[in-house]
């Protein structure tokens, strides 16, 4: 490696000094860290570790420890002559916080280096000086050289599978799939970021922290077992449950946790790990879902424990005593008003600290055995009762002595804790809970009473003292709850137990403890004044009336003491403790000691305290005379009085009666009677009383006489029929207590009485009973302990022939239909029956040898044979429950049978014992009996298995075929199926060992599955193919298919086709088997995270394939056997099978694909290789084929597989040249692949590589034949089209812009169109219109609809073509589809409000309503409905929308939009600021580009993307029937920006010199014109620009257009304001005053100064006609103001008055300058023949009539006007009356009288008329002869012309007439006919002065700029 180029230096050692990194922690943003690249400079792994937050070192990992030259030092690393194979990891992480990437990965800078990214395995072959060579495992052909400092190397295994290695980590498996784990996740991790989904996100990232931290955990090897086991448990619980949400694949373990191998695994079981993970993930999900429903931090093995513990922390109590106090804490049940728990009892010192300053913040209990009874008491609360030790009274004064040290109540605290333990509410040990404690307020205030005061809610004031507790549920046995909850449950913890028994007895749990309760007492005051202050001391006392020293316990938490007070209330005669204390005396004490009570009044006075006495005294022994203990319950104990020291005399009371009873009269009479005379001293107090409760719970000690009796049966014999009978009606926890006892003592009597079978009978009876006790719920866990009786104390070796002759006997009684009650019980019990029985046999053996093992043999074949017979009986009734319980029961003794009965034998009982029952009884108990069979030991024997089968399968396949008790057969047919695939596994095993013994059972294992599979394989399929697919029972069956398959082997394959009687019967069953494996892989029946699951199924049924194709071949593919359906039925399958999602493996993540390939390998290639050597086998069968094949052929080449594509796309080629020798041509394949080509591309099929592909493969193959040279190369290219549209079309079909999909959209059905595919083209016809319509654009959805209404004819005539969507569905006819898609498309135009458009659809309806089908009542809707159009059109606001050019440049856009232009037509009110953006998100690299000029070849040849937009005009071509017309603009409009095919766009430029006086006269315009594929609007909003023209405009045509303009633009204005006076003044009021008041704007003086000067004439002598256009057009603009200026002056409001006088002021200079100059205009009103229609001016300008630069207009120079000859006033004011009097009417005005004071003509029907048509000159400006002028006008009066700009109207000039118009416009003539007979005879008087310049007043100067704004 050292002579390697380019390694100069060697990274990683010791001696580079160089920078070996850095690394900086980004502020609050977490690590980043970078490495410097070259000789020596490196990355260590101590920086970046150092760099790292701690929860991603751990992700990270650390490289070990380092030798001397700072390289890592391998360990545990596996050299061989391979090279070194080590799992590398890439020391580099991802930040894990938000904005941040990957600081480092190794990239290839040279030639020799191998780019690495971060987590990559990498396989080393050398090391060498700081460096590594190797390959990635991600690309094995790539080999290069690595810095060693950045791979941590960690030790590997290899496994071996066959010839196969595979290198795998060192680590647990755990760990590694951890690992894996956190890669794939934080994939998803950063999609949820970016996605927005932040609470998904912040789930996902804690649950990634703590798998780091428990990967952490595993790695350190330091658990102990047990923990490292419930670490794994819970790190695959978290892994399972984030795939889950994560929608991951679903991982399927075993009991430890360990992954399944599906290779080592039966189909079965995982099928039932797949469902059980499943429920598990969903029950917990459930639960993270619904918190309510369940118990909070409660798992299910919660759920699951029999006991329930309640864990309490006492963090502080509060309370003012001043004495010390003792704390009663424990569980009270409301609904039985009493304590359930034993006491934590809390001494607390009178400083406010525990007495116990150890126990100072460490007061902890845990109250157990718990149970679910427990649980689910309608509430329970915890009680604490407090009693301070001290004086009587707390208000006594300290000046006297008191007595002290008494137990006085003070006050309790209660807390409802039902929420808790019924897990409603949190449990969380470090949340505090505050408990008030509420005081005693009366001397009568028992505790207890108080307790059930507080609970029922009575007000008591707890004056804010209390408890501070934590409480938390935990669950499981006590042990259990030590070792997961350390932390809570240590030694220094307390336990309380319940006060009973727990539901559950464990065998190890020994007690003897006896719980007494001082209940009440009642106590005369005697010779008293006041009632005495009782206080009763409890002590344990001896036969001799010693005190037995510590065995009375208070409570947990508290020492034994030997004397127990109680509380002390204050001169109450009735009182109530209800204090309980525990006694625990030793068991071999018990039967000779007694409780004792002693009583004594307590006064406050010490001095009078110490001297009372005991004033009475009751006891009550432990033990009952017969032996038993003392029983549970209340006692009334007898009071004794008399000298006290009689009263603790035992000899004195111990011959005493302790209790009152009914049998103890004599102790009701009298206060003082004597007992048993005057000897003893003492009398009974009948004034007093005083009761106890006791509870017994002990497991030596009884309370029952009966179970006494057995035991000690010896005693009295004679009563020992008695005792065993007696023994059924004990308590089970009694008899359970005494199992062993018991047990022996049953089997002691029945080996002394051997000889006789007197108690045979009553001795099994009582063994059933006890076993039934050992089988309840209660004591579930005695099992073990019954069964280690069994194998080590049980003796009895006669004790077999006794059992079994009394079960036989049993059996043949209800065989012969004779009741037999015991039967039923003694099944129940049979398991260990015959667990004794056989252990007795195998006794008996031990001790004689083996002896009458024949005669065991014959009592065991009699009770099977009585058993048999039960079984055949028809008896109902009791015969029938014994039958079940036997079909139930029977199995459990098969594992003990198994081992002395021959298995042959017992083979034939269990088939007798199955057949023997009658067909239809009992199915379901029969079934499940044979599944138990199946699990049994016994079946695994093949001699036994084989015989079981014989009755087995019959009865499956029946009840299959009949679909009765389908989930029992499931069940039954899984076990037996498991049976097998075991067997089968271990006879391969045995034959490693033993080849002659593995192959003999591997040849019985064949042959059963042989049996399986013929009677049911063909059975399960049908019934898959019959049930539901949403059956739940259908998945079962799938997999037991599945499992069948898995173990049939090509011989089991060739068996079971040869089993078939005929080919009619194979060939339905291939049939059936083709359709359903295509069902099930079309929709799988398992969940798609099932992926192992899916994978082995999948593996299954390749084999089948493959198997199945080779009987095709075989047996069906010659002539006389051919069968086209079966072949068809296979190609359709293996192509459904190949083209399956969960095959696809470049659709999933590199580990997943990685593994399946591991696993499974690629799938697809294996029958994709069949697919094509079946059908080169079909040889000349081939055309049959075509077209049907096709399409599955062409879906199997799309799949993206490189070698696939190559191997199949070849079969096109021969279906081509199949087709063509038969027909000449391949039409009908052409066809085919076109049609199927469409839709699997658009499903996501097919890509670039695919019609590379295509195309070489086709032609290649197409030139290799001459014939098909020609047309293959014409197909080919037809094929590379479409799939270069379609391929177009899918990009970006799932775009939010729609825009390009419609583009795509109209490529595709235009080359439908010319390739003549009607139906394709129809349905991308509605593909674009549903864009259309979900995108508004209703305009261009009515004309895509048109395009297929077109095809159609108004005939009867069927439909062709397919149609999608509603109409195709009940419109059968040419005529009905054509007349729905009209309305639909009528609908459309008037949504987009082009009504124009729908009076044309419905003119067209209304002709065939009309006249062909005759139908008035459509032709009535439809003329209503076009009238409301015409409507809609003049009086509904239409904007015109605007038009943008867009110009795609570069070569980064698709192909359908590279370096073309569009025109798109805008929406209403679109803003081009908003069209642009919606234009760039698509593309959001993309540069908008500043400049409108096309862009040059840098911009279109680079590979980046260039966005050009403008807004351009619409070029109008003027409609012929509007020329020259008098038409409202809501009419002109329309046209004026609808059916447009050309657009321009205009760009100011100067040349020439620069006059900065006035920008007009270099003014000159450059003027594009654009002309598109289609006119706008139509089937598109935009289309691509086909050509484009540019041409110059010089400065005085922009002048002359600019003036057309503004002329339009006021005629425009008085219009709207004449149809709908109410319109606001402003916009007008800004228009005229823009244009009459110089000081705004310089008006056109600028083109005077620029164009009408000498100069400019004499140079351009050509521009004559335009500027005398110019002129006319100045000119014709001061009546259409002073029109607009009258206007508004009738508008205008008082505030703007002035205003508007200052605008008439500025008009009547400019008037009066312009026609001085330009002569006068005027027009004439006329009366409109229509009625009702508004004034209006329409303007029809003729563009053509402008000259251009480059095509000069030929007219005759008009000459200059001469000056103003002077004239008078009174000749100025008549000429003003004359002029106003043409214009405006025949009335007279004041000379005086403002233009705005004019009245308004009185007809308001006038109309002011102006025709601006530009076509009154001829081309070449001369005047056109008379005949052209009497042609196209005649005069319609005297003086009045149009003027060489076109406007109607009188033309005057001040010094001579202006030459004649040499054109009259026919409107002008028609429009001016009625008018010409009264102005014929009157001639203008408009007599010039002499001196006309002189007498002119020059007009006002204009106001200061500061006044005109006041007057605004």
């Amino acid at each position: 490696m050292s002579g390697t180029p380019g390694m100069s230096g060697t990274p990683g050692s010791s001696g580079t000094p160089g920078r070996s990194g850095s690394a900086a922690v980004a502020e609050g943003a977490g690590a980043r860290a970078e490495l410097l690249q070259g000789p020596g400079q490196h990355l260590s792994e101590g920086c970046a570790a150092a760099a790292a937050p701690s929860w991603l070192r751990i992700l990270v990992g650390s490289s070990g420890s380092r030798g001397t030259s700072g390289l890592p030092v391998l360990r545990g690393v596996r050299v061989s002559t391979r090279g070194l194979q080590v799992g590398l990891e890439v020391l580099q992480w991802e930040l894990a916080l938000v904005g941040t990437q990957a600081v480092w990965n190794f990239p290839r800078t040279k030639e020799h280096h191998l780019p690495l990214q971060i987590g990559e395995t990498v396989h080393i072959l050398q090391a060498s000086e700081g460096w590594y060579c190797g390959y990635s495992l991600r690309n094995r052909a790539a080999r290069g050289i690595f810095p060693a400092s950045l791979i941590r190397l960690k030790g590997t295994v290899v496994e071996q599978r066959g010839v196969e290695e595979s290198v795998v980590p060192a680590e647990m498996p755990t760990v590694q799939e951890i690992t894996t784990t956190l890669r794939e996740w934080a994939i998803i991790w950063k999609q949820l970021f970016v996605a927005g989904q932040t609470e998904r996100y912040g789930q996902v990232k804690r649950m990634m922290q703590e798998l780091m931290e428990q990967r952490s955990q595993l790695l350190s090897g330091t658990l102990p077992k047990d923990q490292l086991l419930r670490l794994r448990k819970e790190v695959t619980g978290k892994m399972d449950y984030g795939n889950k949400i994560l929608a991951l694949d679903l991982v399927v373990r075993d009991e430890d946790e360990n992954i399944l191998d599906p290779d080592r695994t039966s189909v079965i079981s995982l099928f039932q790990a797949h469902r059980r993970a499943a429920q598990t993930l969903t029950q917990r999900i459930q639960e993270e879902t619904s918190p309510q429903q369940r118990a909070p931090g409660r798992g299910t093995h919660g759920a699951a424990s029999p006991s329930h513990n309640l864990f309490l922390r006492v963090r502080n109590f509060v309370c003012r005593i001043g004495e010390e106090a003792q704390l009663f804490m424990a569980l009270y049940d409301p609904g039985e008003q009493r304590i359930i728990s034993e006491n934590y009892v809390i001494r607390w010192a009178s400083t406010g600290v525990p007495q116990d300053i150890e126990l100072l913040n460490n007061l902890k209990v845990v109250f157990t055995d718990l149970g679910s009874t427990d649980l689910k008491r309608e509430r329970l609360f915890l009680v604490c009762q407090i009693i301070r030790v001290g004086r009587m009274d707390l208000r006594d004064s300290q000046s006297r002595k008191l007595s002290t040290g008494l137990r006085r109540p003070f006050g309790i605290s209660v807390m409802d804790i039902t929420d808790i333990t019924k897990g409603t509410c949190d449990s969380d040990e470090d949340k505090q809970h505050f408990i008030p404690v509420h005081l005693v307020a009366a001397d009568g205030d028992f505790l207890h009473n108080m307790i059930r005061k507080v609970v029922e809610g009575k007000d008591i004031n707890h004056k804010g003292q209390g408890l501070w507790v934590s409480l938390k549920m935990l669950w499981g046995e006590l042990s259990q709850v030590r070792k997961d909850h350390p932390h809570l449950v240590d030694r220094s913890t307390a336990v309380a137990r319940k006060l009973g028994y727990p539901e559950v007895i464990m065998p190890g749990d020994v007690r003897n403890d006896i719980y007494l309760t001082l209940v009440q007492g009642e106590f005369d005051k005697g010779n008293k004044k006041t009632q005495k202050n009782v206080e009763v001391t409890v002590c344990v006392c001896d036969e001799a009336g010693n005190v037995v020293q510590n065995v009375i316990h208070t409570g947990a938490g508290d020492s034994p003491t030997s004397h127990y007070r109680s509380v002390v209330y204050y001169q109450q005669r009735h009182q109530r403790w209800m204090e309980t204390l525990k006694i625990a005396v030793p068991i071999e004490d018990v039967h000779r000691t007694h409780l004792r009570f002693t009583f004594r009044h307590r006064s406050s006075s010490e001095s009078k305290d110490r001297s009372e006495r005991i004033f009475s005294m009751a006891f009550v022994r432990l033990m009952r005379p017969d032996g038993t203990t003392l029983r549970d319950g209340e006692h009334d104990l007898v009071l004794y009085k008399g000298d006290s020291k009689k009263l603790e005399d035992a000899s004195a009371y111990l011959s005493l009666p302790s209790e009152r009873n009914l049998s103890e009269s004599k102790l009701l009479s009298g206060s003082s009677f004597r007992v048993s005379g005057t000897t003893s001293g003492l009398a009974v107090s009948s004034r007093d009383s005083f009761q106890i409760s006791t509870l017994v719970c002990s497991t030596k000690l009884t309370q029952n006489v009966n179970l006494l009796g057995l035991l000690k049966w010896r005693s009295k014999p004679s009563l020992l029929c008695g005792n065993l009978q007696k023994l059924m009606n004990v308590d089970g926890g009694e008899v359970i207590k005494f199992l062993q006892d018991t047990l022996d003592a049953l089997f002691s009597i029945m080996m002394e009485h051997s000889e006789t079978d007197v108690y045979d009978t009553l001795v099994f009876d009582a063994l059933v009973f006890i076993v039934r006790l050992v089988a309840d719920r209660k004591f579930q866990h005695f099992n073990t302990v019954l069964e280690a009786y069994i194998r080590q104390h049980f003796s009895a070796t006669l004790a077999y022939k006794k059992l079994l002759s009394v079960l036989t006997q049993y059996v043949e009684q209800a065989g012969r239909g004779e009741p037999c009650e015991p039967l039923t019980r003694t099944f129940k019990a049979l398991e260990y029956i015959f667990k004794f029985i056989v252990r007795s046999r195998h006794l008996f053996a031990q001790l004689y040898e083996g002896k009458e093992a024949a005669e065991f043999q014959r009592s065991l074949q009699r009770f099977f044979l009585a058993l048999n017979q039960l079984m055949g009986s028809p008896l109902e009734g009791p015969t029938l429950i014994s039958q079940g319980a036997a079909l139930k029961y029977l199995p459990s003794i098969l594992e003990d049978v198994f081992g002395i009965f021959d298995s042959s034998a017992l083979g034939a009982v269990l088939r007798d014992f199955v057949g023997n029952l009658l067909p239809q009884r009992l199915l379901r108990q029969k079934l499940q009996s044979l599944s138990h069979i199946a699990s049994s030991k016994a079946f695994q024997s093949h001699e036994c298995r084989e015989l079981v089968l014989q009755a087995a399968l019959p009865i499956l396949q029946e009840l299959i075929q009949a679909g009765e008790e389908e989930d029992a057969c499931i069940e039954l047919l899984s076990s037996i199926l498991e049976v097998l695939y075991q067997a089968q596994k271990s006879a391969e095993k045995l034959r490693e060992r033993h080849q002659d013994r593995g192959d003999a059972e591997l040849a019985q294992v064949k042959k059963h599955i042989q049996v399986m599979l013929e009677q049911l394989l063909h059975t399960v399929n049908r019934r898959v193919i019959v049930l539901d697919r949403e059956n739940p029972l259908r998945s079962h069956y799938v997999a037991c298919m599945a499992a069948i398959l898995s173990q049939m082997d090509k011989d089991h394959y060739s068996t079971y086709i040869q089993a078939f009687p005929s080919r009619p019967e194979l060939m339905d069953f291939l049939m059936e088997t083709f359709i359903l494996f295509k069902d099930l892989i079309g929709k799988t029946v398992y969940p798609g995270d099932w992926v192992v699951m899916n994978m082995v199924q999948n593996r299954e049924f390749l084999r089948a394939i493959n198997q199945f194709a080779t009987t095709l071949t075989e047996m069906f593919l010659s002539n006389s056997n051919f069968e086209l359906q079966l072949w068809n039925n296979y190609f359709h399958l293996a192509v459904a099978f190949l083209t399956q999602d969960s095959l696809q493996l470049e659709n999933f993540s590199p580990a997943k694909r990685n593994s399946i390939l591991a696993k499974y390998g690629d799938m697809r290639a294996t029958i994709g290789a069949s697919i094509r050597d079946m059908w080169y086998s079909l040889g000349q069968r081939k055309i049959e084929f075509i077209p049907g094949m096709v399409g599955p052929i062409l879906e199997m080449t799309l799949v993206p597989e490189l070698e696939l594509r190559k191997s199949t796309i070849p079969i096109f080629f021969d279906m081509m040249l199949c087709e063509h020798r038969l027909t000449g041509s391949f039409s009908r394949f052409e066809d085919e692949i076109l049609r199927r080509l469409d839709s699997e591309v658009e499903g996501g099929r097919g890509d670039e590589q695919y019609m590379q592909l295509f195309k070489s493969i086709l032609l290649s193959c197409c030139q290799s034949h001459p014939e098909l040279a020609k047309p293959g190369e014409d197909f080919v290219r037809l094929v590379s089209e479409l799939l270069e549209r379609l391929l177009d079309y899918r990009a970006v079909m799932n775009d939010e812009n729609k825009t390009y999909s419609m583009s795509c959209t109209v490529n595709l059905l235009n080359f439908y169109k010319e390739i003549d595919r009607q139906a394709m083209y129809i349905r991308y016809l509605y593909k674009l219109k549903d864009l259309h319509i979900s995108y508004e654009n209703y305009t261009e959805g009515a004309y895509t609809l048109l395009l297929h209404a077109r095809l159609l004819a108004w005939s009867e005539e069927l439909n062709a073509a397919p149609v999608p969507g509603p109409h195709g569905l009940h419109l059968h006819t040419q005529r009905q589809l054509k007349e729905a898609l009209y309305n639909q498309i009528i609908e459309y135009f008037d949504q987009g409000k082009m009504w124009e458009e729908a009076i044309h659809i419905c003119k067209e309806l209304a002709e065939q309503y009309e006249s062909h089908v005759f139908d008035y009542e459509m032709l009535s809707d439809i003329l209503q409905r076009e009238a409301k159009f015409y409507e809609k059109i003049l009086k509904v606001l239409r904007p015109s929308p605007d038009y943008f050019a867009v110009g795609y440049y570069g070569q980064g856009f698709p192909t359908f939009l590279r370096n073309k232009v569009f025109i798109y037509r805008g929406k209403e009110y679109e803003r081009r600021e908003d069209f642009e953006m919606q234009l760039l998100s698509p593309f959001p690299n993309a540069e908008k580009l500043k400049s409108t000029s096309p862009p040059g070849q840098e911009i279109t040849a680079s590979p980046g993307q260039y966005i050009q937009c403008f807004t351009v005009q619409p070029a109008e071509e003027a409609k012929v029937r509007l020329r020259g017309r008098s038409i409202p603009e809501q009419i002109t409009n329309f046209y004026k920006a609808n059916h447009i095919q050309r657009f321009s766009y205009s760009r100011p430029f100067k040349r020439g010199p620069n006059d900065p006086d006035n920008e007009f006269a270099n003014m000159w315009i450059e003027r594009t014109t654009f002309r598109t594929a289609y006119p706008l609007p139509g089937i598109l909003r935009w289309f691509v620009v086909t050509s484009t023209e540019t041409i110059i405009i010089s400065p005085l045509e922009n002048a002359i257009e600019t003036m057309m303009k503004t002329n339009e633009k006021i005629m425009s204005e008085i219009n709207r304001h004449q149809n709908d006076p109410s319109l606001p003044i402003n916009p007008l009021s800004m228009l005229l005053n823009g244009i009459v008041d110089p000081a705004v704007m310089g008006g056109f003086a600028k083109y005077e100064k620029a164009f009408f000067q000498e100069p400019y004439m004499q140079e351009h002598p050509e521009d004559a006609g335009n500027i005398e256009k110019l002129k006319d057009l100045i000119a014709w603009q001061i009546p259409l103001l002073a029109e607009g200026i009258r206007i508004h002056g009738q508008k205008v409001t008082e505030d703007l008055r002035p205003f508007h006088e200052r605008m008439e002021q500025c008009f009547e200079q400019l008037r009066a300058k312009v026609e001085s100059q330009y002569g006068v205009r005027e027009m004439m009103f006329f009366e409109d023949r229509r009625s009702g229609r508004p004034r209006s001016i329409a303007w029809v300008p003729d563009w053509d009539q402008l000259s251009h630069t480059g095509a000069s207009t030929e007219a005759s120079p008009t000459p200059k006007p001469a000056p103003r000859p002077s004239e008078s006033e009174d000749h100025r004011t008549e000429r003003k009356e004359n002029r106003t009097s043409s214009i405006f009417g025949p009335w007279r005005q004041d000379p005086r009288q403002s233009i705005s004071e004019l009245p308004e003509p009185k007809d308001k029907k006038w109309r002011l008329s102006c025709n601006m048509s530009l076509s009154s000159l001829s081309a070449d400006g001369k005047q056109p002869p008379p005949s052209q002028a009497a042609a196209d006008a005649q005069p319609s009066a005297a003086g009045s012309s149009l003027s060489p700009t076109g406007f109607g109207g009188r033309v005057k000039s001040a010094s001579k007439l202006p030459p004649l118009p040499r054109k009259f416009n026919p409107a002008v003539y028609e429009t001016f006919l009625e008018q010409s007979d009264a102005a014929a005879g009157r001639k203008a008087s408009t007599s010039p002065t002499v001196d006309g310049n002189k007498s002119l007043k020059s007009p006002p100067l204009p106001p200061p700029k500061s006044r005109r704004l006041s007057q605004l």
